[in-house]
């Protein structure tokens, strides 16, 4: 998956791109490091999640590099790896609050 930041005054818009060439727009939400790993948490875009009064599902992405040196998002299959990050991102929301 590829990366490319959106210039948006209101949000961090993202758009992935897959192997299959499709893109999807996420909005940034944090970059959480973990044992010497980094992730990056992107909530889905979705224009009748405000409406409907549901939440927005939260995409955690490992940071790799591929042989080039760039980075490369990779979904994180862990559910307990999943888990921590999430973890530390609820946390790190609590502190801001605070």
């Amino acid at each position: 998956m590829y990366l490319d930041l959106q210039e948006d005054e209101d949000n961090n818009i993202v758009e992935l791109t897959d192997e299959n060439g499709e893109v999807t727009r996420f909005e940034y939400l944090a970059t959480i490091e973990l044992d010497d790993n980094e992730y990056v948490l992107l909530s889905t875009l979705d224009d009748n999640t405000e409406d409907e009064g549901d939440y927005a599902e939260v995409v955690i992405l490992k940071i790799e590099q591929d042989e080039n040196g760039e980075d490369v998002f990779v979904t994180c299959d862990d559910p307990d790896e999943a888990q921590e990050v999430f973890d530390l991102f609820e946390q790190m929301l609590e502190d801001e609050e605070n």
